[in-house]
């Protein structure tokens, strides 16, 4: 079974090898699956994508045409995938449904740390051979820190654990409470959590027409005056124009990011000047207060392991079944 990864980066290939239990020929690539380089796909049985990949119709339709009828993606989501045409064309793919949710909650947490701590700050200040002490990095202890976690799911479950490791107090909101995660926050509504908390993080899905852009200008005006926001979830549900305003005027006193609505334009790649995004291009400009990471919420040994792993059982559960339980 002759099988094509992309956007395989090198540090990631011991783990590909070493969950490989099924023997499967592996061609692992660095670069994204696009309509520019979907012809390497030829001769191949399988493909595992991430979401870097752009698998438009075109794509999907190529891929066809070569003859595969197994297109999997090693990611929750599948925004980059076509399944539309994907189902049209009978081609079968499944994703992963979940991994190491202590990734996600770990990035989080070590944001909030630095932004609360205000240790980037000084850190920065550092750089440009700057050792005075202003007001600005005057510091509120976690234990005197209330903070609310939007999805109490597995992430915002342990999000919340660690918050409240420390001595923070924890709210949490979700349409759909999870009875674990009372041992570590309290439930109560959207506008109290907004109202109260010092620092608010995200772990919701995007679901396309119900919450996007939801972190806007109306929902910012609700938080507490010199908050901290994080996103580790997804760019969608973030309006990046409210961001900067909330900058501007000193809404808020941070913000964190490992997402944007647009990544394909910034993400993965090293630009000369400034980013091909005036919004974003003028966020930047607010470093140390404004803080953004490429989507590596699931850059971890013990993420990544789980993805690998899922996804060469899905393939594996579509081979010798001809049914996975986490087709889409």
């Amino acid at each position: 079974m002759k099988v094509i990864c992309f956007g395989v980066r090198k540090v990631e290939e011991p783990i590909f090898h070493k969950f490989n239990k099924y023997g499967y020929e592996l061609e692992l690539r660095s670069n994204a699956l696009t309509e520019e380089t979907v012809d390497s796909v030829k001769g191949f049985d399988a493909i595992i994508t991430r979401a870097s990949d752009k698998v438009t119709a075109a794509v999907v339709e190529k891929v066809n045409s070569f003859g595969i009828k197994y297109l999997l993606t090693r990611t929750v989501g599948t925004d980059h995938l076509d399944l539309k045409r994907m189902k049209e064309l009978d081609i079968k793919s499944a994703r992963v449904p979940s991994y190491s949710p202590t990734a996600i909650s770990e990035l989080a947490f070590s944001m909030a740390l630095m932004l609360n701590r205000k240790t980037l700050h000084f850190a920065d200040k550092g750089k440009n051979n700057d050792f005075t002490v202003d007001a600005f990095g005057f510091a509120r202890e976690f234990k005197n820190t209330t903070v609310g976690v939007i999805g109490t799911g597995k992430i915002g479950y342990w999000t919340a654990h660690f918050f409240k490791s420390v001595g923070a107090k924890v709210y949490g909101y979700d349409i759909y409470p999870n009875e674990k995660a009372k041992e570590v926050l309290e439930y109560t509504d959207l506008d109290n959590l907004l109202a109260k908390s010092d620092i608010i993080s995200f772990h919701i899905p995007y679901i396309k027409g119900q919450n996007d852009k939801m972190i806007n200008k109306e929902f910012i005006e609700k938080m507490k005056d010199n908050s901290i926001l994080i996103n580790t979830a997804r760019g969608q549900i973030q309006d990046e124009e409210a961001l900067l305003w909330a900058l501007e005027t000193n809404k808020l006193s941070a913000i964190a990011t490992d997402v944007f609505n647009k990544e394909s334009e910034i993400f993965f790649k090293k630009h000369e000047s400034k980013v091909p995004n005036s919004t974003v291009a003028k966020l930047m400009e607010y470093y140390p207060r404004f803080v953004v990471t490429p989507h590596i919420g699931s850059y971890t040994d013990e993420a990544v392991a789980n993805m690998v792993e899922t996804s060469f059982d899905n393939l594996n559960d579509f081979l010798t079944t001809n049914d996975s339980k986490n087709k889409v």
